[in-house]
């Protein structure tokens, strides 16, 4: 997980917020509210839930903190009470996934199997001529980067629910897959599916990207 150099340790930290240190509480709200907004809103439906979630789940902490037993950071029990909190609302928004088991949108080919090489070939499932992913090159000014970034913003958003939220943990947030599995009680081979499913899904996107603008 990131390191929050700007706060002082969780012993500081849970003393303080028990003993009600409003400028301590400002301070980690003002340090994570952020992204515990962003992966709020993989779970529920819209902007304004995903706040509401991120408000609950703070008055949640405020209402427990006496019950923080330190087997984890502090951090972690946090965002598994911001977790927990979404799951519950897109309950009932009826788009939170199971996480525990594989789905349907788990499974199959990542990649187009027709750009491995077939059986009988002399390098059965090596890549087909031509279609080996190549390097993209950097954006050459301000324009294509920011085009780059709604692309790969747009790409995100578009993920699964479950993909979505897996993807912003590792990738964007900084998660370990050891965190990953803790916060979302999933099993790391269900993990490691969901993650490779959906950077491969992506990375086919921006793919597609870079052949139709011709960037390389």
């Amino acid at each position: 997980m990131r390191h929050d150099g700007a706060l002082p340790a969780d012993d500081v930290l849970v003393a303080e917020l028990r003993a009600g240190v409003d400028a301590t509480f400002a301070l980690v709200v003002d340090a994570w509210s952020g992204s515990m907004l962003r992966l709020a809103r993989s779970f529920v439906s819209t902007d304004a839930s995903a706040e509401e979630v991120v408000q609950e789940a703070w008055l949640a902490v405020v209402q427990g903190i006496d019950r923080f037993e330190g087997r984890s950071s502090l951090k972690t029990w946090v965002y598994r009470i911001l977790v927990n909190t979404a799951k519950k609302r897109g309950i009932k928004e009826y788009r939170t996934l199971p996480f525990a088991t594989l789905l349907p949108e788990d499974e199959g080919p990542t990649v187009d199997p027709g750009r491995f090489r077939p059986p009988g070939d002399r390098y059965p499932g090596h890549w087909a001529i031509g279609q080996k992913p190549q390097p993209w090159s950097e954006p050459e000014d301000a324009a294509e980067r920011a085009e780059l970034t709604q692309q790969l913003v747009a790409a995100v958003a578009d993920l699964p629910e479950r993909h979505r939220t897996v993807l912003t943990l590792r990738d964007i947030e900084g998660y370990s897959a050891d965190e990953v599995c803790e916060l979302l009680d999933i099993s790391a081979g269900n993990q490691r599916v969901i993650l490779h499913r959906a950077r491969a899904t992506v990375r086919a996107r921006l793919e597609r990207y870079f052949e139709r603008t011709g960037h390389r």
